[in-house]
Order: C-alpha cells, then structure tokens, then sequence
C-alpha cells in the first residue's frame, strides 16, 4: 500500500494538482494530508482518493472545510488524528505546538508520525517512530514537495513538484 503524504497547499491549486497527477502515476491508494489547505477548494481536488486529514493553523472556515471532506467522501479528524493501516499506527498532526509534536515523537506510541507546519522536509527514525514531513505543496518560491509512503517497505520517497 501506497500513501500519498502532503501539507501546506496554502489554496495553490496548480502545484496540487501537479501533486494529485503524481500520486495517481504512482499508484497512491491513499493520501495524508497534514493540514493548511487555507479553503475548501484545495480539499476537493483531492477528489478520487482515500484522503485522510487533519486541520492546520491556517484553517479558517472549519465548516465549510468539513463539508468539503464530505463531499469527496474523506475523513478530517479534527487538529489531530490516528489510523492503523497495514497493522501500521500512525499519528497525523499540522505540528502548530512544537512542544506537543515533539512530545508525541518523544513517546514512540506510533510507528509512523506525519507533521507538516513549517515547511521543511523531515524524513527520520526516531526509536520505533518514522517521523516524516512532507514539506509544503505550495513551495513558498521554493522546493514545492509531497512524499510518497510504501508501508510494505517503509521506503519513503521525496518528489519535488515545483523549484
């Protein structure tokens, strides 16, 4: 199984896009995303996937986020959540409070942790947890990026979408 990772589209559409044709090449069954899409639209263009999300600081109209998770039949489990695929724990969070991410790493509780917030690759163990940041689909004028999870492997790959 395949598992799309993103964060931080900040509402640009064109660069998730690019990030939804990639998954779908890639054979993606279901998509993470960490949170800040900004407005609805960014979450509906995720139509066609499994798409699993948290809220982000940025997140304003909660509502009508919600409404459009259900429309594409998606789960938004709030600022946080967790899921097991593949007898895999993982934990989902944007990472808004550092000293609660880094207590959730620090717990080793989950065998796979998806943060996103500030925009900068991670792709680390840290005792039994894979602690993984996908970088932000919007870029930023920098390295737009999403991260590809095969939780056969563990093996995680990092596709730049945009310079």
């Amino acid at each position: 199984m395949k598992l799309g990772l993103l964060s931080d589209s900040h509402d640009h559409h064109q660069h998730l896009e690019m990030a939804m044709a990639l998954f779908r090449e890639r054979g993606v069954d279901h998509l993470l995303h960490a949170g800040d899409y900004v407005n609805p639209g960014s979450v509906r263009l995720m139509q066609g996937f499994k798409v699993s999300g948290v809220l982000g600081n940025n997140d304003g109209d909660l509502l009508q986020l919600a409404k459009a998770y259900d429309s594409i039949k998606g789960e938004l489990m709030g600022e946080f959540g967790t899921l097991t695929l593949m007898e895999k724990q993982i934990a989902l969070y944007h990472g808004t409070q550092k000293g609660l991410k880094e207590a959730l790493i620090a717990s080793s509780t989950y065998d796979i942790l998806v943060f996103g917030h500030t925009h900068q690759v991670d792709n680390r163990q840290v005792g039994r947890s894979l602690v993984l940041n996908p970088g932000t689909v919007h870029g930023f004028y920098k390295m737009a990026s999403i991260m590809i999870l095969d939780l056969t492997t563990l093996g995680v790959e990092v596709v730049q979408i945009a310079p």
